[in-house]
């Protein structure tokens, strides 16, 4: 499954890399691309809580938001 999470609240290429870790400990999670412009995060997981992906970037300092989910076969 592929989740898309509009980021608010970062910075630079720096919050972009702490975003990413974040969401890469999250159990689950498969690939993370971050991206710093629009902020946008897109996270392959295996069913992983949406909640759970917010609240590893709000530990970042960052807001976060789904804007969409679609099944696996969708292209990163």
């Amino acid at each position: 499954m592929t989740t898309q999470l509009q980021i608010g609240g970062m910075m630079c290429a720096a919050c972009a890399g702490h975003v990413t870790k974040a969401l890469q400990t999250v159990p689950g999670v498969q690939r993370v691309q971050v991206q710093n412009h629009p902020d946008l995060a897109t996270v392959e997981h295996d069913g992983a809580d949406v909640g759970t992906l917010i609240a590893a970037i709000e530990e970042e300092g960052c807001t976060a938001k789904p804007v969409a989910a679609r099944t696996s076969g969708a292209a990163m």
